[in-house]
C-alpha cells in the first residue's frame, strides 16, 4: 500500500527521489542506444568500424576524503557510459552518498554548519558528440538533505556552432517545464544558467545556456519535486529531437578542430568552477564518475 503523500517520512521522500534518478537514468540510456541504432548516411560510413554504442554500467561505493569526516560514510552510485558512432562519449550516472561534512565544508552548506550530517542523491549527465554539428549537454538534478533540505539542477546546451532553432527549442522546453509550475521560474532560472555557465577567466559563456536553480525548497515538498521531476522530462523530450536534427549532416576535419578547442573551453570551466565537482571530490565520491564530463579528446589553440 503507498503511503499517502502528506504522510510520508523523510525517510519515504528520499527513497522516492532516488527512486526517480534512477528511473531517469534508464529512459535516458534506452534513447540514447536508439539514436546509435540509427544513424545511416556518410557519417555511418565515416564510423563503420564501429558498432552502435551500448551503455556499460560500473557500481562503486564510496570511499571518504578530507572533506567528509564520517567513519560510517556510505552510499555509492552508478556509472553508465556509452562511447559510441553518434555519442563519441555521454555518461548517465546516479549517486545517493550520506555522512558528515569536515567543518570546512559544512560553512559552505545550508543547514550543515551546526549538524554535518547530510544525504544526497541525484542524476548527472554530460554527452559529447562525434560530430562538431551536434551540440554537447549537459544536465543533472539532485536532491540534498542537511538539517535543510532541497532540490537542484537543470540543463545548459553547448554547441560548437550555435543553431537559432536548437537554442530556441531547447530554451521552449525548459520553459514550458517552468511555466507549469511557477512563471516567475524560467526567467529567474535563465539569468542564473547564464550567470553560473560563464568562464570569467575566457570572459565568455560556456554555451547557449539553459535553466539553473538550487536550494529549491518552497515549504511545498511534492510540488518542489514534481518541478525536479518535469526538468528531466525536459531534457527527455528536447535533447535526442536536437542530436536527430544533425547527427547525419555531414562535417569537415576544420569543424572538428573547431570542436576540440571549444572542449577545452569545456575542460576549464568543469574543473576551475563547476560546483558538482567540487561537491563530488570533497564527499568522497568516485573521482572516474566525477570527471565524467571532461570529454574524451580536446585541444587548445
Amino acid at each position: 500500500m503507498t503511503t499517502p503523500p502528506e504522510t510520508q517520512s523523510e525517510e519515504d521522500r528520499k527513497a522516492r527521489a532516488s527512486r526517480w534518478f534512477a528511473e531517469l537514468r534508464d529512459r535516458i540510456c534506452a534513447a540514447f542506444e536508439a539514436i546509435e541504432d540509427e544513424l545511416a548516411g556518410v557519417n555511418a560510413e565515416r564510423f563503420a568500424e564501429l558498432a552502435p554504442g551500448r551503455f556499460q554500467r560500473t557500481a562503486w561505493e564510496r570511499g571518504g576524503t578530507e572533506g567528509d569526516t564520517d567513519s560510517d560514510s556510505r552510499g555509492g552510485g552508478v556509472m553508465a557510459v556509452l562511447r559510441g558512432r553518434v555519442f563519441e562519449k555521454v555518461g548517465v550516472n546516479i549517486s545517493t552518498v550520506s555522512g558528515r561534512f569536515s567543518p570546512d565544508f559544512a560553512k559552505q552548506i545550508p543547514g550543515a554548519e551546526e549538524d554535518p550530517s547530510y544525504w544526497a542523491s541525484g542524476i548527472s549527465l554530460v554527452a559529447h558528440l562525434r560530430s562538431p554539428l551536434v551540440p554537447a549537454v549537459h544536465m543533472n538534478t539532485r536532491h540534498i538533505v542537511t538539517a535543510k533540505a532541497w532540490f537542484g539542477g537543470g540543463s545548459d546546451l553547448n554547441p560548437m556552432y550555435p543553431d537559432e532553432a536548437d537554442t530556441a527549442d531547447f530554451h521552449a522546453a525548459f520553459k514550458v517545464a517552468c511555466d507549469r509550475h511557477d512563471p516567475d521560474y524560467y526567467p529567474r532560472f535563465k539569468a542564473w544558467c547564464d550567470d553560473y555557465f560563464y568562464i570569467k577567466h575566457r570572459g565568455e559563456a560556456r554555451g547557449v545556456g539553459g535553466i539553473f536553480f538550487d536550494y529549491l525548497d518552497s515549504g511545498d515538498w511534492e510540488a518542489d519535486f514534481a518541478f525536479t521531476r518535469d526538468v528531466g522530462e525536459a531534457f527527455l523530450e528536447v535533447y535526442p529531437t536536437l542530436v536527430r536534427r544533425h547527427m547525419t549532416e555531414p562535417w569537415t576535419e576544420d569543424q572538428r578542430r573547431h570542436q576540440l578547442v571549444k572542449r577545452g573551453r569545456y575542460t576549464e570551466f568543469n574543473l576551475l568552477y563547476d560546483r558538482g565537482t567540487k561537491f563530488g571530490l570533497m564527499t568522497g565520491g568516485n573521482p572516474e564518475a566525477i570527471l565524467m564530463s571532461l570529454p574524451p579528446e580536446a585541444a587548445w589553440p
